[in-house]
């Protein structure tokens, strides 16, 4: 993002919007935001110091030299679209047979068997994976190994993406409640995405800390099947005569504390639902 009087730096450089969120296992979700002036590796470094557990993530190096502690999962969506990408850069005629589509077809068996586990409690999907996703791994595996393909072709870099990845791509095998993508937190990251396309920049540092302190307001609350205006109306009153120094009395601002009235209505959540499957 664009933020106009950032110290030291031009008004036309970028600044970014960090998210952080739970995973998909919690009846307690959270999404939050926090704005840097530029997403050096030691960003996620203080933001996660004394965190310990899996990390979700792209494939970005920055989360590759994280402590010890943590264990990176990486991102199948993100090595699928390396396939679909040298797919698409191939005429129709040459798509059939491909490496292009050979690979893809490797990452779809992933995804299709991921969607026969949706139901399964974590246990019983780590099992299932060891048995239906490993046999299929290790063939994707020998079979990037076996491949001599240009460098710099479109395959060629989507074969070496998925090599360099290998190590935290695998990682989601580890434990059944990992996912195989990191969509979930590309899904959080759109509402930011919309967002700036209409207001376009930031005036001051100050000014994108408080956007990101609201959007992890509103997406947590929606993420908590809130209504966001009335979880904010419900803060804005209740904090001024609070201690908010006081962890108990904060807790009570927490979105699943949030009193009755903050929920959305049922037949609002159904016809929200109705909405989105059309």
């Amino acid at each position: 993002m664009q933020v106009l009087r950032e110290p030291g730096k031009p008004a036309q450089s970028k600044s970014y919007m960090w998210l952080y969120r739970t995973s998909g296992d919690t009846g307690q979700p959270i999404i939050l935001y926090e704005y840097q002036p530029d997403r050096k590796a030691r960003r996620p470094a203080e933001f996660l110091k004394g965190f310990s557990g899996y990390l979700h993530a792209d494939g970005y190096s920055g989360y590759h030299s994280l402590q010890t502690q943590i264990t990176v999962v990486g991102c199948w969506a993100h090595a699928r679209r390396k396939f679909d990408e040298a797919l698409k850069a191939l005429s129709a005629k040459d798509r059939e047979g491909s490496l292009a589509l050979r690979g893809k077809r490797y990452c779809d068996t992933l995804f299709n068997i991921e969607e026969q586990l949706v139901a399964y409690p974590a246990a019983k999907r780590y099992e299932k994976r060891q048995e239906l996703a490993k046999p299929v791994l290790d063939a994707f595996s020998a079979w990037l190994i076996a491949q001599k393909t240009a460098p710099k072709s479109a395959i060629g870099k989507a074969i070496y993406y998925v090599k360099e990845q290998w190590p935290w791509l695998i990682n989601y095998l580890l434990d059944g409640r990992l996912e195989i993508s990191n969509n979930r937190a590309e899904r959080s990251i759109k509402p930011f995405v919309i967002d700036r396309k209409n207001f376009l920049f930031a005036n001051t540092p100050k000014g994108t800390q408080g956007s990101a302190v609201m959007f992890s307001l509103i997406e947590t609350a929606k993420e908590n099947h809130l209504d966001p205006y009335r979880f904010l109306c419900y803060v804005f009153e209740a904090a001024p005569n609070m201690d908010l120094g006081d962890p108990k009395q904060l807790e009570q601002l927490l979105p699943w504390n949030a009193p009755e009235t903050c929920k959305i209505p049922p037949d609002l959540g159904e016809r929200s639902q109705h909405e989105k499957a059309k």
